[in-house]
């Protein structure tokens, strides 16, 4: 918990010889370990503590700077509420399980899976540290299952050293004794115990239906995983035959496209798939085709009898008007075939080759000889036999036409997705149509009202989770064919003819969770019933990586396990998260909790931006345009790529920009130079003043009564999360600071002649200490090294466990913050007049006529020691009233300048 830290007055500063920001971050790194800084407090109760629900990231490689952005977002609101009193559950999970993971085993060790190989204990694996460029598919060694996943876990530990080593560099405030894994022990008993209750309810389900499916990962894919990109191919026009020469005569009497007396012609950049064409469909208004609905046609080459089908999701203006229907070329060849109840004609397997076995549905010489030549090729090889055919037949009219057409990849695959059909787990999420048992309403509507009592941050992100909402059309795919991920907990009875009853599920109690039903048994069974008549079969499947990051509120906060934590921390206060993933992890998030605890699981979303290249296009491993951020880093401090990213606000995208670090390292430097000589005034033996009673004289109260506003303005941005302009307001105010103020009291601090009372040196040594006292914690969220640094040269504890400045410290000054205007006005302009006749700072002004608006001028009287002290007056200025100025306006009208000192030498 935070402890006080607005005292009157602390012992005299030890203040450093020379300051720097080099070897900070391991110098307190190590300390906040040492002292727990940041140790949840296990006794604070819900209402003291503040829960966040750190997105794990992905343990596959390396960090990049687009992680350092985003993450330090989330920094910066854990420390501002620890400093307001709050207990932080701030914990740090990692996300290692899933494709990312695999294929990065695949490649740095050089293996792949065959699970129909044996176990080998202590397997050395043939390759250690490759990046995958130099190991082709095809010279990968095959491995077991089992082997396999030791080497996942075995890679994510070293991974997971690194990730941690960075983010403490960093300075991210995250209790490292709060941690999990998705694939650890705990993540696998709440990714399963929950789907156990999902199945329970009704709310997971399997089906045997048509799916996207990856033939390079070998595994299904969910709609919230779809990439939608363009991809070249060609047009090809074939033609179909109307089986009745009446009904095309009548047809092509009443208008209909009818060529040759009885073809009906189509375009499509999939003629591979001709085989499995179930029917030609048009949009039920479109009058070229209306007095075709209800006729046949043969496909050519084929010569498979078909329907010509009407379906309002036809396009009319798209190719010829009509569409062949092909189980299942795309996912609205599945609408239609649902919609109008069509045959399952499928020929394309899992691998993305062509079916070897001839489908019941191809009976005609010249089909059957054609499904031949296709059975068993890829679907490129495939399309180039069939347009040959359609060529020598003359049933493919001109020539193919290049075409660009957006098409469906997985969102970490290469080729296009294919769609299969294979049986499937699914939860469901609104995208069909289901009422939970005394719901009352849809689940869709549910999950929509859900989304409108989260507070999104920025609330303009909210349209996103209601478009993806309302956009669903089917519910959320689980299961995945690959091998490192959680199991799924199910086991299946075989009957007694040794075939798989997957309508018979055997499931194992909470209690007994986590197992692996491919090594563990169902009770009742011994392990020799394995695969055998009348005994079980496991469900290799394994869930999506989603499925488990899904719950990552409930396995941060000790869900099953540890019910006083859960207590204490669920629901959780704030999910901080990348705008690409709102559709998977943000909403998959809500759907867990509202099925399972009736709510939401935060209260707050804070949504970052992307970082940009120079280009202006999304960092990504993919694109290959990522920065590193180790080396920013060492370059330039952890405070200033923290100040980088900071400068950023929520929902807005950034460049990648190190001039912004520049400025930021810049601003630490003047953090711990400025500190240092505020601190000083006192001298060494003389306690800081803090006591606001002290401050006296109208610059010094004005600059306080500036720090009060500041205080308000900061506090009220950051309650709102807006990071950005908070560190807007301190930052405007502390160079306003050191760049005029501290120049306009400097003398009378010193006070070396004795020209200035005792009171009013003390006045500006203590508001010169009482600014830095509260611009260290106003700047520490943002710049915790240097302002631990600057803490600990007076100040006993930590910064980051001290209390946030408040206003009421300042109770009791009645400054005017016009005063501090006034006299930068002034400042500005009098250092523009030297600067101009091309002296030296140090340049008296003999004489000085100063012409200011009427309402500022007794302002600058109140100030005039100070200012004439500042840009060295041998006489009092002449001020007079500017007319016809409201705003604030000054001017030198007249002056003269003397000669520089000399510099003394030595």
């Amino acid at each position: 918990m935070s402890t006080p830290s607005t005292p009157l007055s602390v012992p005299a500063p030890t203040l450093p010889d020379t300051v720097g920001a080099e070897g900070l971050e391991n110098k307190w790194g190590t300390a906040w370990e040492t002292h727990s800084t940041y140790a949840f407090d296990r006794s604070a109760t819900r209402e003291q503590v503040y829960s966040i629900d750190t997105p794990p990231p992905t343990v596959s490689g390396s960090l990049h700077v687009g992680h350092v952005f985003s993450y330090t977002h989330t920094d910066v609101i854990a420390r501002h509420r620890r400093m307001q009193g709050k207990s932080v559950f701030y914990p740090m999970g990692w996300d290692d399980n899933g494709l990312p993971t695999e294929r990065r085993v695949q490649n740095y060790f050089g293996v792949r899976v065959d699970p129909t190989l044996p176990y080998v204990p202590d397997f050395v694996p043939p390759h250690i540290g490759g990046e995958g460029k130099s190991i082709k598919a095809k010279d990968q060694l095959p491995i077991s299952r089992k082997n396999f996943v030791e080497l996942c876990e075995r890679l994510t530990v070293e991974d997971e050293a690194q990730f941690e080593a960075l983010w403490r560099y960093l300075g991210l405030s995250v209790d490292w004794k709060q941690h999990y894994q998705t694939i650890g022990s705990r993540a696998r008993k709440v990714a399963q115990a929950a789907f156990l209750r999902n199945l329970a309810r009704g709310e997971a389900y399997q089906s045997e239906a048509p799916g996207l499916w990856d033939v390079t990962f070998q595994t299904a894919v969910a709609q919230a995983e779809l990439e939608s990109r363009e991809y070249p191919g060609f047009y090809h026009r074939l033609a179909f035959h109307l089986s009745d020469p009446e009904a095309a005569a009548t047809a092509a009497a009443a208008g209909a496209p009818i060529e040759n007396g009885v073809d009906v012609c189509i375009e499509t950049t999939r003629p591979e798939l001709l085989a499995a064409c179930v029917a030609l469909v048009a949009h039920p208004d479109d009058p070229r085709y209306a007095p075709l609905f209800g006729t046949t046609v043969t496909s050519p080459v084929f010569g498979v009898e078909v329907p010509v089908l009407a379906h309002p999701q036809a396009e009319m203006d798209k190719g010829a008007g009509i569409a062949m229907c092909c189980t299942f070329g795309d996912t609205t060849d599945i609408d239609w075939w649902r919609d109008l109840d069509l045959p399952l004609r499928a020929i394309l397997r899992k691998d993305g080759r062509i079916h070897t076995e001839l489908p019941d549905w191809i009976t005609c010489a010249e089909g059957v000889e054609a499904y031949k030549e296709i059975a068993g090729k890829t679907t490129f090889s495939a399309r180039e036999a069939v347009v040959s055919r359609l060529k020598a037949s003359g049933e493919m009219r001109g020539e193919p036409v290049k075409t660009v057409r957006q098409t469906n990849f997985f969102e970490k695959g290469d080729k296009p997705l294919e769609i299969v059909t294979s049986r499937q787990w699914y939860i469901r999420n609104g995208g069909k149509k289901w009422t939970r048992p005394n719901a009352g309403q849809d689940l869709r509507e549910e999950l929509i009202g859900r989304g409108n009592e989260l507070s999104f941050h920025p609330d303009f992100m909210r349209v996103r989770y209601e478009n993806w909402v309302t956009g669903l059309n089917n519910d959320w795919l689980i299961s995945r064919q690959r091998f490192f991920g959680v199991p799924f907990p199910l086991w299946y009875r075989i009957n007694e003819h040794g075939e798989v009853d997957y309508e018979q599920i055997l499931t194992p109690s909470e209690d007994q969770l986590p197992i692996d039903p491919s090594t563990d048994v169902p009770e009742g069974f011994t392990a020799d019933q394995r695969g055998v008549a009348g005994g079980f079969a496991a469900e290799l499947d394994i869930m999506d990586t989603w499925a488990t990051s899904s719950l990552s509120p409930q396995i941060a906060c000790g869900w099953l396990e540890d019910d006083d934590l859960f207590a204490r921390t669920y629901p959780m206060d704030l999910r901080p998260q990348g705008q690409d993933i709102i559709r998977t992890w943000l909403f998959s998030t809500v759907v867990r909790a509202h099925l399972e605890h009736n709510s939401l699981p935060w209260k707050h979303a804070g949504i970052s931006g992307w970082i940009l290249d120079p280009d202006r296009k999304k960092m990504s491993k993919s694109k290959g345009n990522v920065v590193t951020p180790m080396g920013l880093l060492e370059k330039y401090g952890s405070d200033a790529v923290r100040y980088w990213a900071a400068s950023a606000r929520l929902g807005l995208d950034a460049t990648f920009d190190e001039a912004q670090m520049k400025i930021g390292r810049r601003l630490a430097i003047k953090v711990l130079n400025a500190s240092k000589f505020a601190l000083s005034m006192g001298g060494e033996d003389t306690p800081v003043d803090l006591n606001p009673q002290h401050v006296t004289e109208a610059l010094d109260r004005s600059i306080l009564a500036e720090l009060r506003n500041v205080i308000r303005l900061s506090s009220e941005a950051l309650e709102a999360y807006d990071h950005t302009k908070a560190l807007e307001t301190t930052e405007s105010f502390f160079w306003t600071f050191c760049d005029d103020y501290l120049e306009l009291v400097k003398e009378r601090a010193y006070n070396h002649e004795g020209k200035w009372s005792a009171a009013q040196a003390q006045s500006a040594r203590t508001a010169l200490a009482i600014v830095i006292n509260t611009v260290v914690r106003l700047l520490a969220p943002y710049l915790p090294f240097v302002t631990e640094e600057v803490w600990s040269w007076y100040r006993e504890g930590s910064v980051h466990t001290t209390l946030w400045p408040h206003v009421d410290e300042l109770d009791g000054i009645d400054g005017d913050r016009e005063v501090l205007s006034a006299a930068s006005a002034a400042l500005i302009v009098l250092r523009r007049v030297k600067s101009e006749a091309k002296v030296s700072p140090r340049t008296p002004f003999l004489s000085t006529q100063i012409d200011v608006s009427a309402h500022a001028l007794p302002l600058l009287e109140s100030i005039v020691e100070d200012l004439s002290a500042a840009t060295r007056m041998e006489s009092r200025p002449v001020f007079r009233s500017l007319a016809g100025h409201d705003d604030l306006h000054v001017v030198v009208s007249a002056y003269e300048l003397g000669e520089a000192p000399a510099r003394h030498k030595g």
